[in-house]
């Protein structure tokens, strides 16, 4: 009864200070910040929905993948692909063995898990709540040098948390640095993975002032997300950028006439980055002794995307992931992807991608011992690792353009055209009756646009 009164008391002093300020401030202003337990003074029963979100989760259950039992969650914890090469059960957060330097460090793909790694990815529970990193999403004022992996004093390996009372009084809607601490830092460095940098240079979107929960509003912390060969778990909500342009948000009706057909990104986002080949069966070695997989990184915007039809589900081979969709589905729209190529061991008999364990390469740059090391904790028997590629598309729907978009001369063009209409499905004879590789197709409208430009 006393905490309730306080809270009410608190509630009705920041109301009175001004509608920008968080309604518990002064509450932890007086008692300090306790985790979770602290939130849930007023946001009671989040923390456990928020345990069953991917966030926390790194799984779901996935539809649109094909080969893929719907019934069994699939993610970063337990998906094997040529860009990760591992999961959460073989990389988790964990020191590795002494380099020839006598070095050794922490790491694990699931750093990024937003909580103490004591209680750990799907892990349920009173535990497993406070545990909870509620400030490293929520507050302007997080302090990330404090969110390090140490041992405790029994020797498990955790993740700290910034749970300052001046962190705490800084919560609100999560900015940019919030999100993409964790997702630009992803696959191994800042902008490797995707290479979307989500500023002003890059970004129509960033340079508005937006920032990413304003398209990718949660609900129950479900954040919504789009539909990507790539990414498998989801939250069950989808997002789409006709929930902000919706109808005929064109002044042109040329444009418009392709929305049925084209989707908004092949247009407005006419460049890619990151990673576009890794090869983790030949590990680099740093100056610091350690080894890291060998990439090749393009720049934000630097590669060019493939396009390609997509109807939101998903071909899944050993070998290749990527759209499935094509001309004659009218669920189907051309998208833009960026392509990566992954190398890595296949076990000879079973034709299957094999996990690694990035702990002894990381050390020693010793592949095999990595594929060993993860064959034993998945329970694998007598496997034979061969090297083999993989191909993969990446969804392209960030580094968003309105001033550099596509134009009729960028894809309706003779030779070099950004669209291949034959492997789209289209035949020689239609491409020449439609004109759809002709100036003469766009010529006079484009000049009238360019005249007008010049009065």
């Amino acid at each position: 009864m006393r905490t309730n009164l306080l809270l009410a008391a608190s509630l009705l002093f920041a109301s009175s200070a001004g509608a920008a300020e968080h309604e518990g401030k002064a509450y932890i202003a007086e008692h300090g910040y306790d985790g979770p337990r602290t939130c849930e003074t007023c946001h009671e029963g989040t923390a456990r929905k928020f345990l069953d979100t991917v966030h926390w989760k790194h799984a779901s259950k996935v539809s649109n993948v094909e080969g893929v039992d719907p019934r069994q969650e699939w993610g970063m914890k337990n998906r094997i692909y040529t860009f990760c090469n591992g999961n959460d059960l073989v990389n988790n957060l964990k020191e590795i063995p002494a380099n020839e330097k006598g070095k050794t460090k922490l790491i694990g793909c699931n750093s990024c898990h937003p909580g103490n790694h004591l209680s750990d990815v799907g892990s349920t529970g009173p535990e497993a709540e406070q545990a909870i990193d509620c400030l490293v999403c929520h507050s302007s004022k997080y302090d990330y040098s404090k969110r390090r992996p140490y041992k405790t004093a029994n020797g498990q390996v955790a993740m700290g948390q910034d749970r300052s009372a001046e962190a705490a009084m800084a919560v609100g809607k999560p900015a940019v640095k919030n999100c993409m601490t964790c997702h630009e830092g992803a696959g191994g460095g800042p902008l490797v993975k995707r290479g979307f940098a989500f500023d002003a240079e890059h970004d129509a979107h960033a340079a508005k002032g937006m920032v990413c929960v304003d398209c990718h509003k949660a609900k129950d912390h479900r954040v919504p997300t789009g539909f990507d060969p790539n990414t498998w778990a989801n939250d069950g909500v989808r997002l789409s950028c006709a929930d902000c342009h919706p109808g005929k948000p064109h002044k042109d009706q040329a444009y418009d006439a392709h929305l049925g057909r084209i989707a908004c990104q092949t247009c407005h986002v006419p460049g890619a980055g990151g990673a576009v080949a890794k090869d983790f069966t030949r590990w680099t070695k740093l100056e610091t002794g350690f080894y890291e997989p060998s990439t090749i990184v393009r720049a934000p915007s630097e590669a060019m995307p493939v396009y390609a039809w997509f109807n939101g589900t998903v071909v899944n081979q050993p070998h290749f992931i990527g759209p499935k969709g094509s001309r004659t589905d009218p669920r189907s729209k051309i998208f833009p992807f960026k392509i990566y190529e992954g190398k890595a061991y296949y076990d000879r008999k079973s034709g299957q991608l094999l996990a690694m364990d990035f702990a002894p390469p990381t050390a020693t740059g010793n592949t095999l011992a990595g594929v060993a090391s993860a064959a034993r904790t998945m329970g694998l028997k007598d496997v034979q690792p061969v090297p083999g590629w993989q191909t993969i598309y990446f969804a392209n729907s960030h580094l968003v353009t309105r001033q550099k978009a596509l134009t009729c001369d960028k894809c309706h063009v003779p030779s070099g055209g950004r669209l291949d209409f034959q492997a789209l499905g289209y035949s020689k004879a239609e491409i020449e009756k439609r004109r759809l590789m002709s100036a003469s197709l766009w010529f006079d409208r484009l000049l009238e646009k360019e005249l007008k430009k010049d009065e």
